[in-house]
Formats: structure tokens, sequence, C-alpha cells
């Protein structure tokens, strides 16, 4: 069995106390019988501040939340996507916004560090972020091999940005984790019909592992974590609060769907644009 879990929690600024929450979450986890587990964006820090983010920052290979989470997939004998964890960068006063594929071994095989940063003023909710003020931008693709299959990382507000996951596609993705922290206002608006699509224009299973409800620096997020399957599927949805998603990843349906529907080989725009 090929089971995926994505966790869903309201994480808050004490990183010991996310840690209780996570490894709570985790033993349900396996006791439904996950292989891999998707953890949310800012799993272990959802600060007062996005400076708080900085103060956490550890240096990449040794700190709590690193050690946490190697310790965890060791014990549990599963492989973990470590949501976002924030780590040191050259650059003075900020953080990569980092998540790291633990193994069961416990051991590092890949890191994704977020490309695309939301510096947004939303209409209609008064809301204003500027990740870009505390966080290093990533620069690179990040696809790994997995028990569960080939699988693609992506982070939150790169939900928007189809090309990085036509990206992920052409290095052999199946499977792309999506730890995120949206907000209930874009949520409500956006969440559901941006992950569905990118499952399906990529025909590839999507994991939306998210935070969702009320946080202690007032902020709202949306929750509604859920796995949905190459051809659009909800297989698992938690509205809000935390909790887990589960489903059983069948690779045999993302090649029967590719080869029946080919829509991904019938793309021609790069053709038409060398043409021209």
């Amino acid at each position: 069995m090929n089971r995926i879990v994505a966790i869903q929690m309201a994480s808050g600024p004490n990183v010991g106390a996310n840690l209780i929450e996570v490894e709570r979450l985790l033993a349900r986890a396996v006791e439904s019988g996950a292989k891999l587990v998707v953890l949310p964006e800012n799993f272990a820090v959802m600060g007062m501040s996005e400076a708080d983010k900085v103060k956490a920052g550890e240096p990449e290979g040794s700190g709590p939340m690193q050690d946490f989470l190697s310790r965890m997939a060791k014990q549990h004998g599963i492989w973990i996507v470590g949501g976002t964890i924030p780590l040191k960068t050259a650059g003075a006063g900020k953080v990569s916004a980092s998540c790291l594929v633990y193994d069961s071994a416990g051991e590092v095989k890949a890191r994704y560090d977020k490309i695309h940063l939301f510096d947004v003023q939303i209409e209609g909710s008064g809301e204003e972020y500027t990740e870009s003020a505390i966080i290093e931008p990533g620069r690179g693709v990040t696809v790994v091999d997995t028990p569960v299959g080939r699988l693609g990382l992506a982070i939150c507000y790169d939900l928007r940005f189809p090309e990085l996951f036509r990206s992920m596609l052409d290095l052999g993705a199946e499977i792309i984790a999506l730890p995120s922290a949206f907000t209930a206002y874009t949520g409500k608006a956006h969440w559901e019909s941006l992950i569905r699509a990118r499952a399906i224009e990529n025909q590839c299973y999507l994991v939306a592992s998210a935070q969702g409800g009320y946080h202690l620096n007032g902020r709202e997020t949306y929750g509604h974590s859920m796995i949905v399957d190459p051809w659009g599927t909800i297989l698992d949805e938690l509205d809000n609060g935390a909790g887990i998603v589960g489903a059983e990843i069948d690779l045999k349906l993302v090649r029967r769907i590719r080869e029946r529907f080919p829509s991904i080989s019938h793309r021609r725009w790069q053709t038409l644009s060398k043409d021209n």
C-alpha cells in the first residue's frame, strides 16, 4: 500500500508546542498506514511577526526543527515532507523557506526553497504581506524519488505559477506535495480551483497540507487540506482545525490517464514558440 497523509495544523509562535502537536498528528498518520507524511508550511513556527522566522532560523543540517523531523522519520520508519523550516542564509536578516524531505532512516533526501514570495495586498480583506523582506527566494526545481512515487515540491504561493508545475512534470513528477498557509480570504476564492487545476493539467496527484484556523498572531488560515487524484477528484479533505487527510497513491492510475488522455504529449506551445 502506498498511503500518503497530509497533516493540518493551526501553528503558533512556540516551536516546542508546535512540535508536540506534530508528534501527536504523526502518530495518527502512522496508525492509518502512512508511508509518507506531508506537513504544512510554517508547521513549527507561526510567529507574532515575520521577523520571528529569522530568530528561529537554523543552520542547514542542525537545529531543533531539523533534528525533530529526522528523529520522527527514523522512529516511525516513514518519509516526511517537512513543510517549511526557516534556514539561515548568507543574506543579513533573511532566511529561506525550505522544505526538507527525510527518508525512513532520518536522512535528508531533498531540499526545496520556496521560489515565489507572497508580496501582496489582498483586495477585500485589507491584509498585506511582504515575504521578501525576510525570505530569500529559491532558484531551483526539486523532484525526488520516494517509496510512493516520484515527488515534486512546491510551497503555498507557488500554486499560482503553473510553469513551476510543468517543470516538475518534465522532471518526471507523479505526485506533488504542497505545504501551505493560505489566507482564509484567498483560500475561499482560489484554493480548491488551483489545486484541482494543477492536478488535472499535470495528470498527477496533488497533496496539499495546510494551516487551518485562527493563530495567535491574528491571522486566519483557510485549511481544507486535501489530496486530489490525476483526474481532479478530491480523495480526502479536512475543512478546518488540526487533523489528517489520507489516500492511497495508485501510480497505475497516473500512467493510465496519461496514456488514454494524452494531453501532456499534445502540448504545442514550445514548438510554436520555436517556429516563431
